[in-house]
């Protein structure tokens, strides 16, 4: 079996076999190819239940017991997807993909994917094992036998790869960085025509490390992704190949899930290609490729391949896999038990929340005012001056400073910032300058306000906000739009989410512990509703009420030992249930209150990650989030943010925004982790 890197957690889906003994595999494969037909069952159970060190340990017995070559036997046995499969299992690793890539360049044309597949994706030392091995299976060298198949800068960039030297030492220079995106840069966007050998030379030999900072600065320097570059400068075979070095680069899992994905999706099946990556990860990041297929595309890879493929070949496909990350009490109890961990976790954490704006020291409101009201006098705006004070002072020395610049000047400090300043920078100054209730409750106004609704906002701030807030928020509310938020919510709102909110919006939430009798009670409920109770009963309506009020009233430690309750019940995840089994702004609001509950520092992270991800920025969540959460748990967020993206808040921020708007939030931010 594979073994992780030191420190690491093992991410594979197979594992070495408990009180494995290969004479007695080795028998009972014998047993199950003797006389007419074979026993493909008992085949494919044992074969996707052993590890491959412990498969050739099954081979060398077999050859021992009978004279015979156990892959060969298979061979003659077994037909079609599920023979290439078993007996791609019983191949070493690196003669695994020896044989893939002569099959890919064997005959008349290229598999020319499959060569990207491999070569883009594999660590120096699975190179050098592949290059040993395809000598030792086919008495050829397989430099020699690439640039006999391939062509131009796509056979390079192969030999390149081929060479396994990409540089390991995660200790990376700056001055090298902005170095090669100046490089890349004058290859590709700044000259006519483009320099291949640079573009090869970069991606070829740089430490993964090195190239994940060197795409991150490149972005800032450009204004766009490399691989928008590469796809502007380079073309067939060749920008495939590019591509999917810097897909790896970024994340070898998620190449791989994304390859799985188009492997079945739409009319057909390829299944080589499926075949080709759950043969090679299984033992290496079969859990992490789960992990991110079941988030990018909304289904689990389980249950993607038990819809696209059938039989035998099914069978041992889906043991590969390792449990459907659907349904975890079903196929996947590993599932529940990490959730149930989860929340355990959660129950005991006593996580000390820090925000990244404190009191300024040696706070003087007279010298602020003043300052501010010279950054906004004459002509021109200085910007740098009105966000150093203001993102480095609480939000009760603002409020100090408002009155103080009134008392000056006998003028409305945010009346005056609103004339100078506009924008995405204007909305976070203003923001900043606002009372945080009073800034809650005009960002629910705006969602309420228009042609359509931002149930979104609504959610983010009615799930996660303290009683406290929650009526300083009424009343902020009432005092600015002399209307009550309840009655605002009524009106603009509707059916059960309506209820949710407005339940939510009373700040009544319960403050005490947890009652284990109640939770059980409350955790029945809730498996009712969701439809996975082994005896439903009561009336839907009822039910429904009931888990309402459970989850928009109930304590956050009584809800945590509810959801507790109801993996042990159950063996699902209450939130990936609610996922599942509802839908809409209902389902939404629930996931909220169940992700504030578990862990609101990370509820934020991916709500700030999700605004900056992808095609344009949400700049409205990424300010209220930043504003709101600045002097709260900001700091706890960076730390989620960093953990599970594996980038820094700071980083995404800097690749997302521009200009004032940019200073300003880095200011906020508060630092580079």
């Amino acid at each position: 079996m594979a073994k992780p890197a030191q420190g690491a957690k093992y991410r594979g889906s197979i594992h070495d076999f408990p009180g494995f003994d290969p004479n007695q595999d080795a028998e009972a494969l014998y047993t199950a190819m003797k006389g007419f037909g074979s026993d493909k069952e008992a085949i494919l159970d044992i074969i996707t239940s052993r590890s491959n060190r412990q498969r050739q340990e099954i081979c060398q017995s077999y050859k021992s017991l009978y004279g015979k070559d156990l892959i060969a036997d298979l061979k003659y046995e077994l037909t079609g997807k599920f023979e290439r499969l078993i007996v791609g299992l019983m191949r070493p690793p690196a003669y695994c993909d020896a044989k893939e890539i002569k099959d890919a360049i064997s005959g008349i044309g290229t598999d020319e994917k499959c060569l990207i597949e491999i070569l883009a994706s594999r660590t120096n030392e699975q190179m050098h094992q592949l290059v040993a091995a395809y000598k030792d299976a086919y008495e050829r060298d397989l430099e020699a036998d690439i640039i006999g198949d391939t062509s131009g800068h796509f056979q390079k960039m192969l030999v390149v790869l081929l060479q396994g030297t990409r540089e390991e030492d995660d200790v990376v220079s700056e001055d090298l960085v902005q170095q090669d995106v100046q490089d890349l840069y004058e290859a590709g966007e700044l000259k006519w025509g483009t320099d291949e050998a640079q573009f090869i030379y970069i991606l070829g030999n740089r430490s993964k490390q090195h190239l994940r900072l060197v795409f991150d600065e490149y972005l800032k320097t450009t204004g766009k992704p490399i691989e928008a570059s590469i796809r502007g400068e380079l073309s067939g075979d060749f920008e495939k190949l590019m591509l999917a070095v810097v897909k790896c680069i970024r994340s070898t899992p998620e190449y791989f899930a994304e390859r799985l994905f188009k492997a079945m999706k739409g009319l057909g099946t390829r299944d080589n290609t499926l075949i080709r990556i759950m043969v090679s990860r299984s033992e290496l990041d079969m859990l992490d490729i789960r992990e991110i297929f079941r988030t990018k595309y909304e289904k689990s890879l389980y249950s993607m391949i038990k819809n696209d493929t059938s039989g035998e070949y099914k069978k041992s496909l889906l043991k590969l896999c390792g449990g459907d990350d659907d349904a975890a009490g079903q196929f996947f109890p590993e599932a529940a038990q990490v959730a149930y961990q989860m929340w355990e976790l959660s129950a005991v954490a006593r996580v000390e929340l820090k925000g990244t704006v404190r009191p300024a020291n040696d706070f003087n409101p007279d010298a602020d005012a003043k300052a501010l009201r010279k950054a906004m006098k004459g002509l021109g705006t200085d910007e740098d001056t009105i966000i150093d004070i203001i993102t480095h002072r609480s939000n009760a020395q603002r409020q100090q400073i408002r009155q103080t610049f009134k008392s000056h000047f006998g003028r409305d400090l945010m009346s005056d910032l609103k004339s100078e300043i506009s924008g995405d920078l204007a909305r976070l100054i203003l923001g900043l300058m606002m009372p945080p209730a009073h800034y809650d409750a005009k960002q629910l106004k705006k969602a309420m306000e228009g042609a359509g609704t931002d149930e979104k906002a609504l959610i983010e701030i009615l799930a996660t906000r303290t009683n406290a807030e929650i009526r300083a928020i009424n009343e902020a509310y009432k005092e600015d739009y002399h209307k009550s938020l309840e009655d605002a919510l009524s009106s603009d709102t509707s059916g059960h989410f309506r209820r949710i909110l407005i339940s939510l919006a009373t700040g009544d939430r319960e403050e005490g512990g947890e009652n284990l009798d109640q939770a059980r009670e409350d955790a029945q409920v809730a498996a009712e509703i969701l439809e996975i109770a082994d005896t439903p009963s009561g009336d839907k309506t009822s039910l429904e009420t009931r888990f309402m009020t459970i989850l928009c009233t109930r304590s956050y430690p009584h809800l945590r030992r509810v959801f507790q309750e109801f993996i042990k019940m159950t063996n699902y995840d209450v939130e990936h249930t609610i996922k599942k089994e509802m839908s809409g702004d209902v389902r939404d609001a629930f996931v909220a209150i169940v992700q504030s509950v578990k862990n609101k520092p990370l509820f934020f992270a991916d709500k700030l990650y999700k605004s900056m991800k992808g095609a344009g920025t949400d700049e409205k969540t990424l300010t209220r989030i930043m504003v709101s959460r600045s002097e709260i748990d900001l700091l706890n967020i960076r730390r989620e943010f960093i953990e599970k993206y594996d980038k820094s808040l700071h980083q995404a921020i800097e690749g997302d925004t521009s200009g004032d708007f940019l200073k300003a939030l880095l200011a906020l931010c508060g630092g580079e982790d």
